[in-house]
């Protein structure tokens, strides 16, 4: 497929940037950081997400969602990514929507997705890294499990209506096999949250879980298989991860070039500088490299392709380092002003840390690329 945007894409790419540009910009955030806010998002503007459809993208349409795809979800997380609209988009609509799709735990919460009735939270992670290990016990227990562990750095997991927790039941912790998905509602009992502020001003939370007891019912998928829901999750999660970053980058990037137009030194807008143009030029073309790893990766995801895998992790690692470069060379072409809160470039550099460590760095997804061609 061609490394482009569609008429429908690209319109969508439209409505999209005129959305958030006006619901969702970055003082948007500034103001929920200066409040306190203790949810780490706005809930009216995930409702005006529902009224556009954003929530049920990825939703079949027989669930009362679009039916789009991965490359549709990405546009719009590109420009959640330039705004820094703080949402439950990429944990809720793309990632959760992705383990659910065609199992009965997604007869019951794909509709309430869509409806944006529903937040999701991913627990997945249990080390200071993501990695592929996985020690959260799940032991049969009746007709159920009973569920003992911790996970961290869970977004939303505070306040989240629906909690996705990857559990062993089988083997040990590096084991790949022995997996299971379970989806757990919030106010599960022995389930507690213990939230903790982001540098970007999101909410994240350390989850425990306390001998709690769960049914069948509870199970994505099947027992001991919930590996291949995990590698939708993941897949959806770093792709979609890879486009807000990217969205990050572009927009820190935009701002820069904004900047160089209009600050002056010895009598001359600094954009004329030939070393800072040089430095804009390199900029730009890291960007527009990552932007087709990130689509190449969406376009595989659609289409179910065995290569999917590895794409996905290439466009995770080349963003990262496109939009890390990104907010450095933010910092240093606005001066000292870049480094004050007067600026919004700050905004953008925490976000960019953030979803470079988020379903694993660069040196996570190199290594993956790395050992996939032998090395």
């Amino acid at each position: 497929m061609p490394l482009f945007l569609n008429e429908d894409q690209t319109m969508l790419a439209d409505t999209a940037r005129e959305f958030l540009g006006e619901a969702a910009p970055v003082a948007h955030l500034r103001a929920l950081r200066d409040a306190d806010d203790p949810t780490g998002f706005d809930r009216d503007l995930w409702a005006k997400f529902a009224e556009m459809g954003f929530t049920g993208m990825m939703v079949p349409e027989s669930a009362g969602g679009l039916g789009l795809g991965h490359v549709e979800a990405g546009i719009v997380l590109e420009e959640i990514g330039r705004n820094l609209s703080p949402s439950p988009f990429l944990t809720t609509s793309v990632a959760a929507v992705a383990a659910l799709a065609g199992t009965s735990s997604g007869e019951r919460w794909l509709p309430e997705i869509a409806a944006g009735r529903t937040v999701a939270a991913l627990a997945i992670d249990e080390r200071a890294k993501h990695g592929d290990s996985v020690a959260l016990r799940a032991e049969r227990a009746g007709n159920g499990f009973r569920l003992s562990g911790t996970k961290q750095f869970v977004t939303h997991g505070h306040v989240a209506d629906l909690i996705l927790v990857v559990a062993r039941t089988a083997g040990q912790a590096d084991d790949k096999d022995g997996l299971t998905l379970f989806a757990l509602p919030a106010g599960t009992p022995g389930m507690t949250a213990d939230p903790r502020r982001l540098v970007y001003s999101s909410i994240a939370a350390r989850l425990t879980f306390d001998n709690v007891m769960v049914d069948g019912d509870a199970v994505v998928g099947a027992v001991d298989d919930g590996g291949t829901a995990l590698a939708r999750l993941l897949g959806a999660a770093r792709t979609g991860a890879a486009a807000e970053s990217l969205g990050v980058g572009d927009g820190a990037a935009t701002r820069t070039l904004d900047y160089l137009r209009q600050r002056k030194q010895f009598g001359q807008t600094i954009g004329s500088f030939q070393a800072l143009q040089h430095r804009a030029a390199h900029l730009y073309c890291e960007l527009e490299v990552a932007r087709a790893a990130v689509l190449k990766a969406q376009q595989l995801l659609d289409q179910g392709s065995p290569d999917a895998d590895l794409a996905v992790s290439v466009a995770k690692a080349m963003t990262g380092i496109a939009t890390t470069l990104s907010v450095q060379e933010a910092v240093q072409m606005h001066g000292g002003i870049g480094m004050t809160d007067a600026a919004d470039i700050g905004f953008f550099m925490k976000r960019a840390r953030v979803l470079t460590e988020m379903f694993g760095d660069i040196g996570y997804h190199t290594d993956r690329v790395a050992r996939a061609g032998g090395y």
